[in-house]
Order: C-alpha cells, then structure tokens, then sequence
C-alpha cells in the first residue's frame, strides 16, 4: 500500500473510533452529569466545551514531543477507551471513561495534522464508512451491545486502528537523507497543489474536520434521520404529516452516501463548484433548520452533496509518497525531538478549533431545548462556514479516488447501505393474545431517549418492562429519532422492531422529537396538533390515533407529554389536550396517556376530569412513577371516557429510564 493510502486508511479508521467515543460522550454528558436536565444548562455546557478548550495545549505538546510518540500514546488511549466503553457498567465511570476517550481523540488529531496535510480523503471516508456501519447495526451502538459479537467487532475495529497508527508510524521513519530529498524535490514543484497546499499548511481542511462530523452526525450521513425521514413519506391523506414505518427499502440513504463520495471526490470546474456546493450546503441546512418533517428528506441530498463537494474545494495537499514523507519529516524532524513547522502548528490548532467549533455548535443547537430560544441558525452558520473556509482555501488537488476506485468504493458503500436496509425492514405486528372481546390492554411509558438510570442505551431493559405488561396498546413519550446529542440512533424503530408493532409518531420538539403509539391493531387515521408552548422551552403535541378493534370496534388513543412553563403547572396544554381529545373522539371509546408532568389534585389534573374523563389509575393512587429508582411523583397518566371500564393497574419497577411505565386493561362497552 502507497505511502498516502496508508495515511488516509489510517485516519479513516481513527475517525470512526472518534465517532463510536463522541455516540457515547454526548449522551453521557446530558443522562449522567445532566442528570436530565436537573443540571443547570449553563454548567453542562461548560464542562462539555471545557474538554475542547484543554485540548488546545495539545498541539504545543505535540510540537514539544514530537508528532510521532504522542500520535501513538493518544491513539493507544482512544482505542483503549474505545474497548473499556463496552465494559462499563455505566454511571460516573462511563462518564469518565468517555472523556477521556474525547480527549485522547482530540490529541490524536492534533499529531495527525502536524504529520498530515490532507485530511479530507480519510476523513470522507471515515463518516461515510461509520455512517454504512451505524446503519448496519440498525443504529444501536457497538458499544451498548456488548456480548461476543459486539466485543469481536470492537475488538477488530481498535486492533485495525492501532495496527495501521503503528504502520504509518514506521512507515515515516526513513533515513533523514531521504527525507530531505524527498523535500527537496517538493520545494521544486513550484506551481504544483502540492507546494499551495504548503503555502496555507493545510490548516483550511483540517478546520473543517469539527464542523464536518457534526453536520454529517446531524444530517448528511445519520441513518437514524435516513430512517426518520423515510417514515414520513409514507403518509397518506389519513395520516398527514405522521411518521410511518417505511414497506420497502428507500433509496434515500444510498443516495446520500453515494452524492457524498462522488462530490468528495470529483472535480467540477472550480468556478462550477465554488457557488454549486457552498449553495448546496446552505440550502440544505436551511430546510433542515426549518423543523418540517416533509423537508427532511431533501435536506440529507442536498446536505450530503454539499458537504461533500465543500470537503473537495478545501482538498489541498501533497499528491505523491514522497510529498507525504516530506510533510512528515518537516513535522517530526525524523527524530520524534518535536515540531519545528509553523505549517504543522497551524494545522494542529485549525484541527482542535474545528472540534471546539463542533462543541460550540452541538451546545448551542441542543440547550434551546432547555433555555427556549431560536437554534434555527445554528446548522445554517456552521454551512456558511464550511462554505467559506472551503472556497477561500488553497485550488483542490486531484482527488485521491477516482476511476475504478472512486466507482467501487463508491458502489460498495452503496449496497451495504442497501443491505443495512434490508436487515432492518420493519416487522408486522404479532398476533393479539387471547383476551376477552373488546379488553385492551395499555401501557404508557416516558422513555427517555432510549437511556436508563445509568446512562447507557438499554433497548433491552425497556422492551423487557414494555412486554412484561403483555400490552396491546404502547403509547411512549421522549421518543428520539436521531439527535447527535442521544448519540443518533432512531430509538423508535428500533424498539418497534423489538416489540413486533407498527407505529404512528408525531414530532413535538423538532421532526425527529416527540410522541409515539404502537399497536397490534391496525390504526385506520391519525392526527396531531400542536399545544401552546405558553413559555415551555420544549415543544409539546397530542397524537391521537384510531385503532380498529375488529368488528366494527373503534378505540381513539391520544398520546402526549405536556411540557410545564417554569415554576408553573401545564394547565394551559392540558385544557388544549382535552379539548383536542373529546373533539376527535367525537363520541367513541378515547384513552389518553402520557407524561403529563402534573399531579392528581393539580389544576392541570383536573382539567382532564372537567372535560369528563375518567382517572384509569384511580383504584391503584397512589402510584408514583419518577424517578424510577425511587418514585415520588404521581406524572404518568392514563384519563379515559365515560363507559370504558379499567382493571390490572400497574406500574412496574424498572431502570430502563428515569419514569415508570403505567399499565391498565381497558374494557370497552
């Protein structure tokens, strides 16, 4: 393998590890020293972004140390991480386990920029490969699987990573005489990329690393967003605007990492490209911004092919291994005794900027759903920046794939993607047990992004206390289907797959936050409506959805999770949830659950028995449900309509997340 592929295989891999340790870091940092949100806003950004502040010392280490030794110990120590992630029981030490795997990956950038120009190749590679193999896995983690398979893959994953760090390692430590011909001949390429690339060090592409993993996590390449987005083109009239589970295999995540790697690795004429891809990008991050569910799909297009091609205008660097070992040399001096390029500094810090540039943006997007202001412009600005440092930069080199290579590798990513699809095709719903006609049996559970007690993803333990109540009906609030800050998994396909029951979500705080019902019975129509936000940071909807029994049977269930302003009860959004529920029922059998985040007595409690409906947990109160480790607070509800008779109340004990699910049989008149 040539000196340069070596490189970019190399940083692939490390770029994918850096992914695998950012999935666990930021949902640790919102369920662990969060402690779902029971942390100030301000003090968890603080500590988030403080990681990527003391990572700036790291490329004056590097210049002390040298690229090389340090290179290899921060690679030993995220791969390191990497495995122990899988091993933690979670808690605190996941949490520090999943610093300091940040803060190794953060170092390892920084000696990989001193020894390397061109970080695009791998980069592009690393997101697209991550995003195919996250995809593959149907979004769940390595890291929260764990048992042979997940420690095999890990293990194979961290073992490539370190093998291919200590090759390149040797690889660069040629003879000095070498090296300084190999430099030499570099300085005699006057009018050659390679010598314009020397000229602005190669620090503009490394720049774009932070904002480059944080707009293809957020958008570009999630198969969580994929899957999300996928669901809401098969609405129909009785569904508008309404996530469904896809019947077939769509095309939209192919399509994504295909126009990724085609404009990375393209060259259009460079007056083409220089408005073409920083409009693209916009465009896309602008309809992404726009929080409509229907827009998302074009958005991960043009968001792909933008980022990608922006990723091309900024590839600048050396074309052969010679140039390469040069830029090395130029960095480590051939004796690991430190860095004395300014180039190589330039582009050790432009690295770290990049992904404190990432911290700012993900802090910034994400705390709007605790402090309640606009983070519209937040992917838009972080566009706009990629765009401009891609067309101020240096004239691209050639591409590093191109022909049968950029073809293959292309095509290959392509259908893995497809397969990934295939293996993770929604599932029909089971069959309904044995019950007496017209007896439903309900259960309703906040579910907290997907995380328990002890901050780790556990699909299991929550399908375990979901099947546990043997339910008909599952009606489940904080559902996520694909924020980076939850570490981008669709949380909601994959517990439907789990459970064997189809869907009907409805967005609440943006598309890919809010409501859902699944059922055994097939749901005839649906509808959703916005609640006032009366001062509530996080948006709110009611879902109601009309179930056929059989037999002419009808039952409406209305999901919701009322969002309080601060210091204040919901009393507002439960008046609007009632009134919405008994108009769409318009005389039916209704029930209507959800985290109210109000209790019985409360104004807000009594709004829903004012409109006549019917306390179905009455016979068990009181039934605290939160915190789930020890339970104070009577907030999950479930409200039913005159005449439908209600048995079997409970709510089992679980740490699958921070409530309790509540469960009741419904008998129907």
């Amino acid at each position: 393998m040539r000196h340069r592929h070596r490189t970019t295989a190399a940083f692939a891999l490390g770029v994918v590890l850096l992914l695998d340790v950012l999935r666990v870091w930021l949902p640790s940092i919102i369920t662990i020293f969060g402690q779902a949100a029971a942390t100030p806003a301000e003090l968890l950004g603080a500590f988030a972004v403080g990681w990527f502040v003391l990572a700036l010392a790291a490329p004056a280490l590097v210049r002390r140390l040298g690229a090389r030794p340090v290179g290899l110990f921060a690679a030993g120590a995220l791969a390191g991480a990497r495995l122990a992630l899988t091993a933690a029981p979670g808690g605190r030490l996941q949490l520090w386990l999943a610093c300091a795997g940040l803060l190794a990956g953060l170092v390892w950038l920084a000696a990989t920029a001193a020894a390397v120009t061109r970080p695009v190749p791998g980069l592009a590679l690393g997101l697209a490969a991550n995003a195919v193999g996250h995809a593959l896995l149907g979004t769940e983690d390595l890291v929260w699987r764990g048992g042979w398979p997940g420690w095999t893959l890990s293990v194979l994953l961290a073992g490539a990573f370190l093998a291919t760090q200590a090759g390149l390692a040797a690889g660069t430590s040629a003879p000095a005489q070498a090296r300084a011909a190999a430099g030499a001949w570099l300085a005699g390429q006057g009018r050659s990329a390679a010598e314009a690339a020397g000229r602005s060090g190669g620090a503009p592409a490394w720049l774009l690393v932070g904002p480059a993993v944080l707009i293809a996590g957020q958008l570009a390449l999630s198969p969580a967003l994929w899957t999300a987005a996928t669901s809401y083109r098969h609405g129909s009239p009785d569904f508008p605007g309404l996530g469904l589970p896809p019947q077939h295999v769509p095309a939209l995540p192919e399509l994504a990492v295909g126009l990724f790697l085609v404009a990375t690795f393209t060259r259009p004429p460079r007056w083409l490209a220089r408005w073409l891809w920083p409009a693209a990008l916009v465009a896309g991050a602008a309809l992404f911004a726009a929080d409509r569910a229907g827009w998302l799909a074009p958005a991960i297009l043009l968001t792909a092919a933008g980022l990608g091609g922006c990723l091309a205008l900024a590839d600048a660097g050396p074309e052969t291994a010679a140039a390469s070992r040069a830029d090395v040399g130029a960095a480590d001096g051939g004796t690991g005794a430190g860095d004395r390029s300014p180039g190589a500094g330039r582009r050790g810090y432009a690295a770290v900027g990049g992904m404190l540039a990432f911290a700012v943006a993900s802090v910034a997007y994400y705390a709007a759903y605790d402090l309640g202001y606009p983070n519209g412009a937040v992917p838009v600005g972080l566009a706009l920046l990629v765009g401009v440092v891609a067309v101020a930069g240096p004239p691209a080199a050639a591409p590093a794939l191109r022909g049968a290579a950029l073809a293959w590798t292309t095509i290959g990513l392509m259908l893995l993607t497809a397969l990934a699809g295939g293996i993770h095709r929604p599932v029909r719903a089971t069959e309904r047990r044995d019950v007496a006609p017209g007896d439903v049996r309900l259960v309703a559970y906040n579910i907290r992004m997907g995380f328990g007690l002890d901050g780790r993803l556990d699909l299991a333990g929550l399908t375990r206390a979901i099947e546990g109540t043997r339910p008909d009906v599952v009606v489940l609030s904080e559902v996520d289907r694909g924020w980076l800050l939850n570490g981008g998994h669709d949380t909601l396909a994959l517990l439907a797959r789990r459970l064997h029951l189809p869907y009907v979500f409805a967005p609440a705080a943006d598309p890919v936050w809010g409501d859902a019902v699944l059922s055994r019975f097939p749901a005839r129509a649906a509808e959703s409506r916005p609640l006032p936000a009366v001062g509530a940071p996080t948006g709110a909807q009611a879902l109601g959805v009309t179930l056929d029994l059989g037999g002419g049977v009808p039952l409406v269930v209305v999901a919701t999770h009322l969002q309080p302003p601060p210091g204040q009860g919901p009393v507002t959004q439960a008046r609007a949830v009632a009134a919405f529920a008994t108009r769409y029922a318009a005389g039916r059998s209704l029930v209507l659950a959800g985290d109210l985040n109000t209790q019985p007595g409360d104004p807000a409690f009594a709004e829903f028995t004012g409109a006549g409906l019917a306390d179905a947990l009455a016979p068990a109160r009181p039934l605290p449900t939160s915190p789930a480790d020890d339970p104070r607070e009577q907030i999950d509800h479930v409200f039913v309509s005159p005449g439908v008779r209600t048995a079997g109340v409970a709510a089992p004990r679980t740490t699958a997340s921070d409530h309790l699910p509540v469960a009741v049989t419904l008998t129907l008149p």
